[in-house]
C-alpha cells in the first residue's frame, strides 16, 4: 500500500460500518487528524489505524477519554511502552469491571430463579396449575 494513500470520508465510513458525524466526532475530539483540502477531508493510513484502534476500544467499554489518554501516552515520552503499560492497567480495570457486573447479573437470575420458585410453591398450595 502506497505510504501516501489518502482514504475518503466516505470510503471509510464503508470500510468501518461508521456514519460520517462518528469520524468528524471523533476529529473533532482530536483523536484521529485527517488533512484539509478546502472543505474534503483526508485521511492517511495513521488515521485509519487509528479509527480501527479507536473502534475497537469503544468495543471493548472504553470512553473516548479513556481512548484519548491511551493515544496521548504513545505521542510523549515514554511513547510505546508507557502505553503499553496503561493499556494493560485499563484492560485489568475493565476485566475487573464486566467481572464484577457479571457477577450482579448472576446475582440478579439467582435472586428471580428463588422468587418465581417461591410462587410456583405457593400457586401450588393453593391448588393453582401454570
Amino acid at each position: 500500500m502506497p505510504v501516501n494513500k489518502f482514504y475518503s470520508i466516505t470510503e471509510l465510513t464503508r470500510e468501518f460500518g461508521v456514519s460520517t458525524r462518528t469520524l468528524r466526532f471523533y476529529e473533532d475530539e482530536g483523536l484521529i487528524h485527517p488533512e484539509r483540502r478546502g472543505r474534503t477531508r483526508l485521511f492517511r493510513q495513521a488515521d485509519r489505524r487509528l479509527i480501527a484502534e479507536i473502534l475497537r476500544g469503544r468495543r471493548i467499554g472504553f470512553t473516548i477519554a479513556e481512548i484519548r489518554e491511551i493515544i496521548q501516552v504513545y505521542k510523549e515520552p515514554p511513547g510505546e511502552l508507557g502505553q503499553l503499560k496503561l493499556l494493560m492497567k485499563r484492560v485489568d480495570e475493565k476485566r475487573d469491571d464486566l467481572r464484577q457486573k457479571r457477577k450482579d447479573i448472576d446475582d440478579t437470575l439467582a435472586e428471580l430463579d428463588a422468587i418465581e420458585e417461591t410462587c410456583l410453591g405457593r400457586l401450588a398450595e393453593i391448588g393453582v396449575t401454570t
